[in-house]
C-alpha cells in the first residue's frame, strides 16, 4: 500500500493526539457537521450491535436504518483493515 498523503498522516496524527473523551468531543464537534457525527455514531453502533451476533434485521428494526448500511458495516468488520475489532476488544464491547 503507497504511504497515505501528508494531509491524511497530519489528520491521523490528530487523532492519536486524543487523550481524553472530553478532547474527543471537541474534535469532532468542530470537525464534522452534527449530521456527521450522528451518521458516525449510527455507524459505531450498529457495529457493535453486529458484534455482539444480533441479527441484520433486529438491527435493522432496532436502530432504523437499512439493511445495505447494516451490510456494508458487516463487511468492513469482516474483510475490513480490522480497525472496528481493534477498537470493539481495546474498549472491552468485544463479545
Amino acid at each position: 500500500m503507497p504511504p497515505a498523503p501528508k494531509h491524511f498522516r497530519e489528520l491521523y496524527d490528530l487523532f492519536a493526539s486524543i487523550k481524553t473523551s472530553k478532547e474527543a468531543e471537541m474534535l469532532l464537534a468542530d470537525i464534522l457537521t452534527p449530521q456527521e457525527l450522528e451518521s458516525v455514531a449510527e455507524r459505531w453502533k450498529l457495529i457493535r450491535e453486529l458484534d455482539k451476533g444480533t441479527p441484520q434485521r433486529d438491527i435493522a428494526e432496532k436502530l432504523n436504518v437499512s439493511i445495505s448500511k447494516i451490510t456494508r458495516g458487516s463487511r468492513m468488520l469482516q474483510y475490513g483493515s480490522g480497525g472496528f475489532a481493534y477498537f470493539l476488544g481495546k474498549l472491552g464491547k468485544k463479545k
